[in-house]
């Protein structure tokens, strides 16, 4: 199971990218919201209905954590106790973790990039404490992927499918969708 985490104010083309390649595939994912109820509203004012609420959710089941970003959505999942207790405990114990665009700042906050190759969007690199900057559009270094914005879900979504499908089902999928 994959959760994709949710805040008012995130970046749907982020989120919902993840969530529509991973389905296309069939690896189980879910939206969690962190925002107190299922009915998320994204920075460009779409409503996105969360399958679960944080509370509700199983990180038992969880194979990897997903952070869209957007703003002020990603202060929103930085400010969330419970999701950084769960982002620190995936980090201590080598589990899949992911951070597009302004998200990268949350595992930065919490110390998770030490020594790690990552990206963020573009000017907020003083955000990825610890971390060696890095420029490509999707940085994975080992347990962690990272991407840099909206004009990267694409390949951030597919990054992630390669990680829990291989690189043969993401290449098939990046020819399915007409993708360079």
């Amino acid at each position: 199971m994959v959760y994709v985490h949710l805040a008012y104010g995130f970046e749907e083309l982020e989120a919902l990218t993840v969530v529509d390649l991973l389905r296309r595939v069939e690896v189980p994912v879910q939206l969690v919201s962190v925002a107190g109820e299922k009915m998320v509203k994204g920075a460009h004012g779409i409503g996105v209905e969360a399958d679960v609420l944080f509370e509700e959710a199983d990180y038992n089941e969880c194979q990897m954590i997903v952070l869209p970003g957007g703003l002020p959505g990603t202060f929103g999942l930085r400010d969330h106790e419970g999701l950084c207790a769960k982002i620190t405990e995936f980090a201590e114990a080598g589990k899949k973790i992911s951070a597009i665009c302004a998200a990268p700042l949350v595992l930065g906050k919490l110390g998770v990039l030490e020594e790690k190759k990552a990206t963020i969007y573009p000017g907020m690199e003083e955000h990825l404490a610890g971390a060696q900057p890095a420029q490509g559009r999707v940085v994975k270094d080992e347990n962690i992927i990272t991407s840099q914005g909206p004009g990267t879900a694409m390949d951030f979504a597919l990054a992630i499918v390669e990680e829990f499908c291989g690189a043969q089902v993401a290449e098939d999928l990046r020819k399915d969708l007409i993708l360079k």
